[in-house]
């Protein structure tokens, strides 16, 4: 939680833009916070100041501003005024301010901005003539604050203003917005005012100070709206750090062809190629860039337009980069040829580009292999592993727009949020498309394979969106008429149709008809060894092999893999993987072999259960044989069978049917019957919960030994072939001592029998999973030599649902609520199941010093948790084989972070 201090009538709640810095980002928020390091730096910005995160949370606290606030705004608008020579909304020469969010984190488009505040009736006069009698810039400026307070405000819905723009459009005959008039304008303000006075039951308002206020608090509303809480969730965001506000003095870069507004950014945040990247468009205020709305020129045809603001904004644009050392994310106007710097920020990139960034940035000598290291994640990793297209493919290319967020993506297409949710839901796999997307679509965005839409360019909301989320995205195909109301798109006198599948590139910006087959990433290539970086036609893979180099060599926790077949072993290894960390047995146990399980498990005599084992011995050797071959030289921890029974035995319900109906027939059912008996009497109303693990070995005699059997002689067969085989043998769901010590004492004959002089050495332990066993780690480190704990069933057992039913009917409501941030299955728990993991780690250790620990569910692969994992002092984490490298990389991140803690 975050903390703050008790609002009072002395607490400042606002800093002047000269009163702040970058470090001030929890009180100031992101852009307000850099606002004020921009000025400091004496950089071109409009005077303005910020309203703090400490006001925004008592405001959300109360549900009213808190006291002292109304007289500092005053105060601070007064400075403003005075600065200005202006004062906010005089009819004569009226001062506007911009009102913009700016939470501590980036959440592009998610929260509220209102511009032209302070425009009424009256001081819209004053504007035009302001702008040397301009009457078009003010009544375009007049009708996008009342567009913009209306829906921010007021909650009018955008598309009403929207189809009256249309309609104004039709009526003058054009498509483009710069084609309409000032009357044109003054008629679509008369329409506006309607629209807000319909829906709102009163007239839009006109004394400046209350849209002022109403807006700052709308602003303050808007932390909490649906889009902005979804997207904390995605991304991880606390819930409770509340957003700044920031009231800045307004530039026009709507005043004609010499003004114009953009946004830039430092490297290509696509790519991580050095260049000039970004979008500008004449005649326009920033929103229309972010929104996409109009379809913007490449930042360097500014240069043509106004060399004089070109330079000087490469210049900035450098400066800026060598003072935050970081790609930086630009917004800028022009107002009548005068450079205005509206915002910067480290800017949101794609995975590819975070690594190759990195890496320039340490070539360069602006950063160390430790901050590097910082710089990227292992989710960024994980995304540069999804496959891509195939080259060689025959469908059609039917468009072309911006790549602006890389992926291969196949879906249906669909051109609602709300219809991709729904489809997403049934398995489906989607492409959203749109004319340009909103903060509304988040939804369907997160749903969607990838974002397709016909307006907007690199820094439009799809694309920063799709960014910081690794979604494929391609922006701006100006050849897609996209229909959403009729749910169809005209390209090149073809019809695309709802539910028609298209292929969408997001780093060519290609768009193809139908499926296109994909193929693995040069970084899977690598990782598989058949790819050296030297090799690679892609500068991503050498800077990916110089990160994770970096990563393996400071890292301390190791990293083993999940793999129960000699192939998954195989890939495990070359993608890095130090051992396996858990071989399933059960999984050993399907298919064909199923049936021999089941005569093992129902068998009445020992005949018939010797029988079984027999049967199964040889079949389970070859197993382990394959698997420690493959890892010749690494450790191997084989977990007993531990099979929920319902698994393997036939369907009671269908059973039972199945008998009545032979009886029906008249058919001989003694077998039948026989079998319908044993399985009544081992059924369970909660087979996780039951004869599984330890308890099965006990209970049915000669099943653990039998294994036990089978992995030694394995081991042997290895070591007589000039292999290491290092099995560990690991006892599942043990919640007492007694339970251990009993399997070890069978299990330790079985190894002196097997090993003899073969040099064999054999490990024997538990597996932590049952909250009990993590109670008494102490008591059962005195029989354990290692222990490795099973996440999944902790997490299982200590929350008290099954992790088979997350997707029910309670799970997404939770979620919804915010009582899970994330589901504890896919990141650990640390308050609840992490505090079982730290007192099992620390008793188990002051029992038996030394004692090895490891994780084997899937938290192992999780990059939050496996910073936990080191910080807890794991000896390793295993995980599925393609998610050892990001396991590798992130056990690298937490050491590097871990010194760098301690240094500081």
């Amino acid at each position: 939680m975050v903390a703050t201090r008790k609002a009072t009538a002395e607490s400042k709640y606002i800093y002047d833009f000269a009163e702040g810095n970058k470090d001030l980002r929890d009180l100031l928020g992101g852009k307000g916070a850099n606002l004020a390091e921009m000025t400091n730096l004496g950089l071109p910005v409009p005077p303005g100041f910020t309203i703090t995160t400490e006001a925004c949370q008592a405001y959300l606290a109360t549900g009213a501003a808190p006291d002292g606030l109304a007289d500092q705004i005053t105060g601070y608008l007064t400075a403003l005024e005075d600065k200005m020579g202006k004062r906010l909304g005089d009819p004569a020469d009226p001062l506007l301010v911009s009102v913009r969010s700016g939470a501590k984190f980036s959440m592009p488009g998610m929260m509220e901005t209102v511009l032209n505040v302070g425009l009424n009736d009256a001081s819209v006069t004053g504007l035009a003539a302001q702008a040397g009698g301009n009457d078009r810039f003010a009544w375009d400026s007049y009708r996008r604050l009342i567009q913009m307070f209306g829906k921010t405000v007021c909650e009018v819905p955008g598309e009403e203003f929207e189809h009256a723009l249309d309609e104004a459009k039709r009526a003058k005959g054009t498509t483009n917005d710069l084609d309409l008039d000032a009357d044109d304008l003054r008629g679509l303000v008369d329409a506006y005012k309607k629209i807000f006075s319909k829906h709102t039951g009163r007239e839009f308002p006109q004394e400046p100070r209350e849209q002022l206020d109403l807006t700052v608090n709308a602003v303050f509303d808007s932390w909490n709206a649906d889009r902005a809480v979804l997207y904390r969730r995605q991304e991880r965001i606390p819930t409770d750090l509340g957003t700044a506000v920031n009231v800045v003095a307004m530039v026009f870069g709507n005043l004609g062809p010499d003004s114009g507004t953009g946004v830039a950014f430092t490297r290509d945040p696509a790519s991580g190629a050095q260049g000039i990247y970004g979008d500008y468009l004449a005649n326009a205020q920033g929103e229309d860039v972010v929104a996409g709305i109009r379809n913007t020129v490449p930042l360097q045809q500014l240069e043509e337009l106004d060399k004089r603001s070109y330079d000087e904004l490469l210049g900035i644009m450098s400066r800026l980069e060598e003072h935050y050392r970081d790609l930086c994310d630009i917004e800028f106007t022009i107002e009548r040829g005068k450079l205005w710097m509206l915002q910067t920020r480290v800017g949101k990139r794609t995975a590819a580009a975070a690594f190759v960034i990195a890496a320039q940035l340490v070539d360069e000598g602006i950063i160390d292999l430790d901050e590097a290291l910082h710089r990227v994640n292992g989710a960024q990793l994980a995304q540069l592993m999804f496959p891509r297209f195939d080259g060689d493919h025959t469908q059609e290319l039917v468009a072309r727009g911006i790549g602006a967020s890389p992926g291969a993506a196949v879906g249906k297409v669909v051109f609602t949020g709300a219809r991709a949710v729904e489809l997403a839901a049934q398995g489906e796999q989607v492409i959203l498309v749109r004319r340009e997307t909103n903060p509304d679509d988040l939804p369907g965005m997160i749903a969607a394979q990838g974002i397709l839409t016909s307006r907007g360019g690199k820094t439009s909301h799809a694309a920063v969106v799709a960014r910081g989320m690794g979604k494929t995205c391609v922006c701006g195909a100006d050849d897609l008429d996209v229909n959403v109301r009729e749910k169809r798109i005209l390209v090149r006198g073809q019809t695309v149709t709802e539910g028609d599948v298209v292929s969408i590139d997001g780093t060519t910006g290609n768009i193809y008809l139908g499926e296109v087959p994909v193929c693995p990433s040069e970084v899977v290539r690598y990782f598989e060894g058949e790819l050296s970086p030297q090799e690679a036609t892609d500068p991503l893979v050498a800077a990916v092999h110089r990160i994770m180099t970096h990563a393996d060599g400071l890292r301390r926790l190791r990293v083993r893999t999940n793999a129960d077949t000699g192939a998954d072993a195989a890939r495990a290894r070359r993608f890095g993987a130090e051992g396996i960390g858990l071989c399933r047995t059960e999984h050993m146990f399907l298919g064909d072999r199923r049936e021999l399980v089941e005569k093992l498990i129902l068998a009445r005599t020992e005949a018939d259960r010797s029988a079984a084992l027999a049967a199964l011995l040889p079949l389970q050797r070859a197993d382990f044989v394959e698997i420690f071959r493959e890892m010749d030289g690494l450790p191997v921890t084989v977990r007993l069978i531990d099979p929920p029974l319902h698994e393997f035995l036939p369907p009671l319900e269908e059973l039972a049917v199945n008998v009545a109906v032979a009886q029906e027939r008249g058919e001989d059912v003694a077998k039948e019957e026989a079998l319908l008996s044993a399985v009544r009497r081992m059924h369970e109303q909660n087979p996780m919960l039951g004869l599984r693990g330890v308890r099965l070995g006990l209970v049915i005699p000669g099943l653990f030994a039998m294994q036990v059997r089978a992995i030694v002689e394995a081991a042997v067969e290895c070591a007589r072939d000039g292999r290491v085989a290092k099995p560990e043998i690991m006892v599942p769901l043990v919640g007492a001592v007694q339970e251990l010590e009993t399997v070890r004492a069978e299990a330790e004959k079985i190894i002196a029998e097997v090993v003899g002089d073969s040099g064999v050495e054999v490990l024997i332990g538990t597996m932590i999973e049952v909250p009990r066993a993590a109670l008494t780690a102490g008591q059962i480190a005195e029989a354990a030599q290692f222990f490795s704990f099973g996440t999944n069933d902790l997490t299982q057992m200590g929350w008290g649902f099954s992790r088979d039913d997350v997707e029910g009917a309670f799970f997404w409501r939770y979620l919804e609520l915010g009582i899970f941030g994330i589901s504890p299955f896919e990141s650990i728990d640390v308050d609840g199941v992490g505090r079982l993991i730290r007192i099992a780690a620390q008793e188990g250790r002051a029992a038996r010093p030394g004692l090895k620990l490891g994780i084997c569910g899937e938290h192992g692969g999780d990059p939050e948790s496996v910073h936990f994992f080191h910080e807890v002092g794991l000896d390793y984490v295993s995980c599925s084989p393609f998610r050892v490298p990001v396991a590798r990389l992130e056990a690298g991140r937490a050491m590097a972070e871990s010194v760098g803690s301690d240094s500081r």
